[in-house]
């Protein structure tokens, strides 16, 4: 089979800097609808490296229609066989496409918090004992979704997706450091005043290890130090569901008050377990390809000047504790377009209108970044 380049060069990259494949370990491989080609691509990779792949093939309409019917006694054993196989295995890499975003939005939240709670534990022994990177596949709905033709978005993906991640380490090294250091961080701009701290939790830079695209340094907020009100402008798609002007009120870490275009949907997901009404994770984006919302997330959070402020279940390592079997990435854009914003730690002005001010974090910025 002839194998498209960029391809073969994405599926390189996913094998050699993302998960850093050995001679021997095993791979699982999990292909939610997309092409033979790329699949065959990142199985050609793995073997070059000597590495062993194993494969998954998920189709998104037979994903929803298992989930329409699920019931506890049909996916305990099914949740126990993926942690058998995730056991088994040293990397995962999941290419999910999609033609339809919006597949599940008529699975019942029910059957939704079943399925996620089942399985909840494959998940964190994927996030906690393998290496692991995700990644979307563009398709014609993602292309919609970015207002772009499906060529242009194509071209658009494959150069966010190859892109010189190395370029980005001094600036996220920077910027981690500077993070484990803190303690109050406050943010502002346009119906958003919060503040929350910090210290004590640590921080993890993200550049092309676990998420591509990447570009990012997170943290999380001590578990009930949040008080405030953040209004997000960037849209989100969460279970199937679109929500547009997510608005927040925070009370000793807590949300108090969730209202959005969809307030009832909106509230029965933070109502889904005590964790959901507690942020899990807060980071900074800054990948310089990525400038405006999609409603993907996995680029969405990547997008430069952007922090997001997550609701839910926080990261092993660097968090505060916090379960949950929510983990929502709601993100809020600084750049003057979008209205501006500023974020502070412990009273120094670090980012303003989406640009890095201290000079040792200025290898963030995006004239940096693209070698401007």
């Amino acid at each position: 089979m002839i194998i498209d380049p960029r391809f073969t060069q994405l599926a390189e990259g996913l094998t050699r800097f993302s998960t850093g494949l050995k001679k021997g370990e095993r791979v699982l491989i999990d292909a939610f609808d997309i092409p033979d080609a790329m699949l065959i691509a990142l199985i050609r990779a793995t073997r070059a490296r000597g590495a062993h792949p194993y494969v998954q093939v998920l189709r998104a309409r037979v994903t929803r229609e298992m989930m329409l019917g699920a019931e506890e006694d049909q996916f305990a054993p099914y949740a126990e066989i993926e942690l058998a196989r995730m056991q088994k295995v040293d990397a995962y890499i999941a290419l999910r496409g999609s033609d339809n975003i919006f597949e599940s939005s008529d699975v019942p939240s029910s059957k939704v918090q079943l399925v996620s709670r089942l399985m909840k534990p494959v998940l964190d022994h994927r996030i906690s004992k393998t290496k692991w990177v995700v990644l979307r596949w563009p398709t014609s709905s993602m292309a919609q979704q970015a207002g772009m033709s499906t060529e242009a978005f194509e071209d658009f993906y494959f150069k966010v997706c190859t892109l010189d991640y190395a370029r980005m380490q001094p600036g996220m090294k920077a910027l981690a450091e500077l993070m484990e250091k803190t303690d109050r961080v406050e943010i502002k701009g346009p119906g958003t005043s919060l503040k929350f701290s910090i210290k004590g939790i640590g921080a993890q830079p993200c550049g092309g290890l676990r998420n591509i695209p990447d570009g990012e340094v997170f943290s999380c907020p001590v578990k009930d130090s949040v008080e405030g009100v953040i209004q997000y402008n960037a849209p989100t798609v969460y279970l199937g569901t679109s929500f547009d002007q997510i608005r927040l009120v925070f009370k000793r870490g807590k949300i108090v008050e969730a209202t959005a275009n969809n307030t009832k949907r909106l509230n029965e997901i933070l109502d889904s377990d005590p964790g959901a009404r507690y942020i899990g994770e807060f980071a900074l984006g800054f990948n310089p390809h990525i400038l405006e919302p999609m409603r993907d997330i996995l680029f969405d959070e990547k997008i430069a000047g952007s922090f997001h402020f997550t609701p839910g279940q926080a990261y092993d390592g660097v968090g505060n504790g916090n379960k949950s079997q929510v983990h929502w990435d709601m993100v809020c854009i600084q750049r003057p377009e979008h209205g501006g914003g500023e974020i502070w730690f412990d009273g120094e002005l670090i980012r303003k209108n989406g640009v890095f001010v201290p000079k040792t974090l200025h290898k963030l910025n995006r004239e940096y970044l693209l070698g401007k």
